[in-house]
């Protein structure tokens, strides 16, 4: 009987390796990418559905290595390998399952993380030459299959508890916090300064990356399982922060980084110089039918426009690929760097570049130009020196080379810096870095403050999505525990 269980088993592994490994003889393939002349006209997503064969056959590519490379460089530790297998096998619930366990919304990674710098970027079989294994497409494909077939469960509590938790901000990291808190039994109340919830996965990044309605599902089933928001409310203007820590066991703050970064030099106040979040806001409110008035001012709309954007993060690609499809006459990126040291996803960089985005790669702004508004950018161009104290090599300056890049509409899209809350809130004990994001103790998110957590942008400067989600993740396991100290139970 045991020799026959040992086959068993032993068969079992076998035919799932068979329908592993397939690297060797499967090319990697991604869902089919929509024409650049088609999807300019429109925010829909540029990628389609895998069939279920497809991601089969794509899923089978993995090695199964010892070492999972994918699984060690995802913030989350997702099980990918594992899910992949369950994938190739055709236990796709399974799958998503699995998925799920150790991300709260793998619907939404699967679409905007760079792969390309986090799990896929350092699949083995990739550094083998063979093609990386399609992690982030198959990952959105299990999700976007269990929402269509029910296999995403309502968010209940096992037994409801009596301690509440304040959350500002409704972003990634927030929401993290909120699912875990709740599945939990914790009451929770989400504060948000906006008058929808989702943080920059609503009014930052654009639809054709992240459509709104994926969003909007997660938000509706975390209201659905007892989330409570609270929504246009500003902090240290409507309720104040000691107030919000009065009425909760504990709170934790995830207001993300809003200050953009600013340019100086002449011309820098001229009209038709506009902040990258601006933009983006004003374009994703359009997409929900709001009423928008810089949008159909024309202020914030590139449509007829000669549009430049500053910087080569994932927020200038955002602005870029936002201009093409207003209708901008042309589309520019400055950036003072080179294409291979530029911090944007390359794959991002691809897209726009069959969009029809040019790319002036080692350029800096040297000032602008314009008469009651602007009508030219000052461009330096660059050249890089030696290597600074991260590995990146410095640009410098070229001396006397400078020409002017025609502009209707400029776009800084430089980054963005924490907002300074100590005076905001009117909190001169909230602990902050010489940088302005809060002080919180790693792996647990506490604060100085007793019964304060902190944690996604807000601590680690401008970040990735999936960062923020692992944050909430572990503040919400921190704050379990901080609940059910027994000092917690008696002054209850």
């Amino acid at each position: 009987m045991t020799q026959y269980l040992w086959l068993t088993v032993r068969g079992s592994q076998l035919m799932a390796q068979n329908r592993m490994l397939k690297f060797v003889t499967v090319g990697k393939e991604m869902p089919a990418k929509r024409d650049a002349d088609e999807r300019r006209a429109d925010f829909d997503e540029i990628y389609g559905e895998y069939a279920a064969e497809k991601a089969a056959e794509q899923a089978g590519r993995c090695s199964q290595c010892g070492v999972p490379y994918c699984q060690t460089h995802c913030p989350l530790h997702n099980n990918i390998p594992d899910w992949l297998m369950l994938t190739a096998e055709g236990r796709l619930q399974e799958a998503y399952e699995m998925s799920q366990s150790t991300n709260t919304f793998p619907e939404i990674c699967g679409r905007i993380c760079p792969q390309d710098r986090l799990c896929e970027g350092n699949c083995v079989i990739e550094q083998a030459g063979h093609g990386t294994v399609t992690i982030g497409a198959i990952e959105k494909y299990l999700t976007d299959l269990a929402w269509e077939n029910g296999w995403v469960k309502p968010l209940t509590a096992a037994e409801e508890r009596a301690e509440s938790v304040g959350i500002i901000g409704a972003g990634p990291g927030g929401l993290a916090a909120a699912e875990r808190l709740r599945r939990a039994g914790v009451q929770v109340t989400v504060y948000d300064r906006y008058d929808r919830a989702g943080g920059l996965m609503t009014y930052g990044i654009p639809g054709f990356k992240l459509e709104k309605p994926v969003v909007m599902q997660r938000i509706e089933q975390l209201e659905a399982g007892g989330v409570q928001f609270v929504l246009n409310c500003n902090v240290g203007e409507d309720i104040s922060f000691s107030a919000i820590r009065g009425q909760h066991d504990a709170v934790i703050v995830a207001t993300g980084v809003y200050k953009s970064r600013e340019l100086g030099g002449p011309g820098s106040d001229l009209p038709g110089i506009e902040r990258a979040i601006d933009y983006l806001t004003a374009s994703n409110r359009k997409s929900f039918g709001d009423e928008v008035p810089e949008f159909d001012s024309g202020r914030l709309d590139a449509s007829g426009k000669r549009v430049v954007v500053i910087g080569g993060g994932d927020t200038a690609m955002d602005c870029v690929r936002t201009a093409i499809r207003q209708g901008a006459k042309s589309v520019t990126c400055l950036y003072r760097r080179d294409r291979e040291n530029m911090p944007g996803s390359q794959r991002e960089v691809q897209n726009a570049e069959e969009e029809g985005v040019r790319f002036a790669w080692l350029t800096a702004p040297d000032g602008f130009q314009g008469d009651g508004q602007v009508s030219g950018v000052r461009v330096q161009r660059m050249r890089l020196g030696a290597p600074d104290l991260s590995g990146r090599r410095t640009p410098e300056p070229i001396a006397g080379d400078i020409y002017v890049e025609t502009a209707d509409l400029v776009i800084k899209a430089l980054g963005f810096e924490p907002e300074e809350l100590p005076s905001l809130w009117g909190e001169a004990d909230l602990p902050v870095t010489r940088w302005g994001t809060i002080r919180a103790e790693f792996g647990t998110h506490r604060t100085a403050l007793d019964g304060v957590w902190a944690i996604g942008d807000i601590v680690r400067g401008a970040s990735l999505v999936v960062w923020a989600i692992r944050d909430g993740r572990e503040a919400a396991d921190s704050v379990l525990d901080y609940l059910s100290q027994p000092a917690q139970v008696a002054a209850e």
